[in-house]
């Protein structure tokens, strides 16, 4: 299955829309539109897009007379009490709706001390998530998320991880030659999903695509019955382009 994917920058919005919300933040009282265009140097087309994420996301909320002020997520966020379980709570419900949007079982999963991890989930009966056969720490070489992340790894971080987890043949499409993956990983361009076509089991297929806030490596992931493959190329793009709340998320 040949994919072509239109490149995104989700890391390039929320560089804007943390100016945005600073600019918010700054002015206690409330800013107009107007203010915001002059202040933050966004064309009136992008600041609009940016502002209606944030609105949706409740980073900002507009007043009575049309001002903008900070909404009740970047309180909670910025609270240093209970700060994890906010994010939790925000990651959750952009999850939920991520889920709804592309209409998959969505992932966030993260590269900590040398594992691969799903921290967090969304799925229903509609879309139901993957059945983890074999445990994705192990796996990462056969899964869309595991390879996003190595993805994301220098060479030697690479090496590292398949040096303490061998490429088990998990399905006939599963790559098991560490030369060949990779390479693969090394030619991935950022901006595109990674894909897994049946390569962790049979009867399903997923994307990947990076999510890295400072010095975490992370990525949103999908997955989908074999049957619905033909619906892969448009959810995949769809989860890339919605990334930047899950990241903006994770940069607060």
């Amino acid at each position: 299955m040949a994919l072509q994917h239109e490149p995104t920058a989700p890391h390039h919005s929320v560089q804007d829309a943390l100016r945005v919300l600073e600019t918010v933040a700054r002015r206690t009282t409330g800013v107009t539109g107007t203010e915001l265009a002059r202040e933050t140097g966004l064309g009136t087309e992008r600041l609009t897009a940016l502002l209606r994420m944030l609105r949706r996301e409740a980073y900002v909320e507009q007043t009575a007379d049309g001002a903008y002020v900070t909404g009740q997520a970047f309180a909670r966020l910025g609270a240093a009490q209970g700060h994890e379980e906010a994010l939790r709570d925000k990651l959750q419900h952009t999850l939920d709706r991520l889920r709804d949007r592309v209409g998959a079982a969505v992932y966030m999963s993260r590269y900590v001390d040398g594992e691969v991890r799903v921290t967090q989930y969304a799925d229903s009966p509609a879309a139901p998530k993957v059945n983890e056969w074999v445990d994705f720490r192990c796996s990462a070489h056969a899964t869309a998320a595991g390879k996003s992340l190595l993805t994301q790894l220098d060479h030697d971080g690479r090496r590292d991880h398949l040096a303490r987890y061998k490429m088990a043949r998990l399905t006939s499409r599963t790559i098991t030659s560490d030369k060949l993956l990779l390479a693969r990983l090394e030619a991935q361009p950022p901006t595109v999903p990674v894909l897994d076509l049946q390569e962790y089991a049979v009867g399903t297929v997923c994307a990947a695509v990076p999510i890295t806030a400072g010095s975490s490596v992370g990525c949103l992931a999908l997955s989908l019955p074999v049957r619905h493959a033909h619906r892969l190329r448009q959810a995949a793009d769809t989860l890339n382009r919605n990334a930047a709340p899950v990241l903006l998320s994770l940069t607060l």
